[in-house]
């Protein structure tokens, strides 16, 4: 047995392993993630899916995203997709500029990143995200303008657009150490990200989570559900599980993960939240939404000392014009979403 199928064997062992961990739970969004779903074949994909509808309760009408990158969709693939049960695709386009995918070492094309949504559409996918980064050193405003205005005019309905950060001891961050690529810009980052939010507002689409917009009826249920802190159960080496109580991780190392799942048990380390956990949690999760800070739900879940010590806090941010409370609601203002790490840092109940 190849690597591949001794991975899927083990998520399909998770999957039944696990099959409790919602308790029972509806679920209407299931998403394949991280790294490259899009390579792995359709009879694959739907041997996962059946698992996954045998030991959860699955809603008819369940959001079904796949992560694909631009160079691996092709019509055959599109049709296969649909006909496994996937019902939308989230699409690593990035940009629209060969400079700028060349920047961030991507693999495909600008041409492939237009056609590839086209091609989506043509084959039945309505329900389309993608994936674009601004403020990079080779994107100017007007690039960025028309990476947005494309977008749309593909007639993509949801839109993940994102400041590229560049971690540590990856080839970018090496290369701008050594002076072989220019390094972001903070101050154009904010810039692009205030006419981002101009620009799509003005063309019907809600912001409605600071890094996701989307035209209405279209917003992500997968999303959705993470923000909202419901619980969600993932399988596979280094997916995440919450259940509201814990967290949980399963181990990175593909070796290790089959390895275990092999022997029936899943490799995982798991961490009990406090109170305080929860509640900066949602603290940080909902701060992010246009939903936001729900004040009535604090103080009966939290109680009335935390639910008034935040509130000082919040009134005191008000001053900077970084918080707005509404209808007991604390949510961000424009100027408040470029700093919503800091400002909900701010906010957080040790």
């Amino acid at each position: 047995m190849g690597q591949l199928d001794a991975m899927v064997e083990a998520i399909l062992t998770e999957a039944m392993l696990r099959k409790n961990y919602l308790e029972g739970d509806l679920v209407n969004t299931i998403y394949f993630g991280g790294g490259t779903p899009s390579l792995l074949p359709v009879e694959d994909i739907k041997k996962i899916l059946a698992q996954l509808y045998s030991t959860q309760q699955i809603l008819p009408d369940t959001e079904i995203t796949l992560e694909a990158n631009p160079d691996d969709i092709t019509n055959e693939k599109l049709g296969d997709w649909i006909a496994a049960g996937i019902n939308r695709l989230s699409i690593g386009v990035q940009s629209f500029f060969d400079d700028d995918l060349v920047w961030m070492n991507r693999a495909h094309k600008a041409t492939q990143a237009a056609n590839c949504i086209a091609m989506a559409r043509q084959n039945g996918f309505s329900n389309l995200t993608i994936d674009l980064i601004y403020g990079t050193p080779t994107l100017t405003d007007e690039q960025w303008k028309h990476n947005v205005t494309t977008a749309v005019a593909l007639g993509v309905p949801h839109l993940s657009c994102y400041a590229l950060t560049v971690e540590p001891n990856t080839a970018l961050h090496y290369s701008i150490k050594n002076n072989n690529a220019a390094n972001v810009d903070v101050e154009k980052q904010a810039r692009h990200f205030e006419l981002l939010v101009q620009w799509l507002e003005a063309l019907g689409y809600e912001q409605y989570e600071i890094s996701n917009f989307a035209l209405p009826g279209w917003q992500s249920r997968h999303n959705s559900s993470y923000w909202k802190g419901k619980k969600y159960l993932g399988l596979g080496p280094s997916a995440h599980s919450f259940n509201v109580d814990t967290r949980q991780w399963n181990v990175a190392n593909n070796i290790q993960y089959i390895n275990g799942l092999s022997k029936g048990h899943v490799p995982f380390e798991v961490e009990t939240l406090t109170e305080s956990q929860q509640l900066n949690e949602y603290i940080m999760i909902s701060l992010r939404t246009s939903k936001g800070i729900d004040l009535p739900f604090i103080k009966t879940r939290f109680g009335s000392v935390v639910h008034d010590a935040l509130l000082h806090t919040a009134r005191y941010k008000m001053l900077a014009h970084n918080v707005l409370i509404t209808n007991n609601v604390i949510v961000l203002t424009p100027s408040g979403r470029l700093l919503a790490d800091g400002i909900a840092a701010d906010l957080f109940q040790v």
